[in-house]
């Protein structure tokens, strides 16, 4: 798409390093970083049942439904975010950004068949795939890992619901990517965050 020509893309599971890896390539390279997950409250409220069905739904659940009583296979299916729901927003609000400085974007909404058309050439995405042990490494270092869980009557469950989910989505993706020949990274304890800037920067051709 010519009009998002200076954007580029990093994807990826829960708990990936999207977030850092991208803020560290922004900085070395002087980009903008636009963060999907700094702008969902604001998608949230600005989509109707109507566009966002899914979202709707899970608006009205509490935590337990959300998370508790449902299986991790119907909560990956009828996640709002998994579904694309609210795309169409961070597309609207890149077009709105001015060209220059060059603009990357992150986040785990960045879904590849949602993105692939958008590509001004396939290398200007990656995503992210972490192994299930680096996402709960990731998680537990930022001390993010009970904040869902911890809300609910059956914390431990909860996070065994959402670990599952998480790996099934990184799953996904994986099989994404491969299907539609973009970049998929593989990310594990044993990489450290210099190894995976350089492999992404030199996935995207910074």
């Amino acid at each position: 798409m010519n009009a998002l020509r200076h954007v580029y893309w990093i994807g990826g599971g829960t708990g990936a390093g999207k977030s850092t890896i991208a803020r560290r390539i922004a900085a070395r390279h002087g980009l903008r970083v636009y963060a999907t997950d700094d702008v969902m409250a604001d998608h949230s409220g600005r989509t109707t049942p109507g566009d966002s069905p899914y979202l709707s739904e899970f608006k009205a659940m509490d935590m337990d439904e959300r998370w508790l009583n449902r299986s991790p296979e119907t909560m990956l299916e009828t996640f709002h975010w998994f579904r694309g729901e609210g795309f169409g927003l961070i597309v609207e609000d890149l077009l709105r950004l001015p060209a220059e400085p060059r603009v990357i974007v992150e986040g785990f909404r960045l879904l590849p068949h949602l993105v692939e058309p958008l590509l001004a050439a396939p290398g200007r995405a990656v995503w992210l795939l972490p192994t299930p042990g680096f996402r709960r490494a990731a998680l537990d270092s930022r001390g993010s890992t009970w904040s869902i869980a911890g809300r609910t009557s059956d914390p431990e469950r909860a996070l065994r619901n959402l670990l599952e989910r998480d790996r099934m989505f990184t799953g996904r993706l994986r099989e994404e990517t491969r299907a539609l020949g973009l970049c998929g990274i593989e990310v594990d304890v044993a990489m450290t965050e210099a190894e995976l800037e350089g492999r992404v920067a030199a996935a995207l051709g910074l």
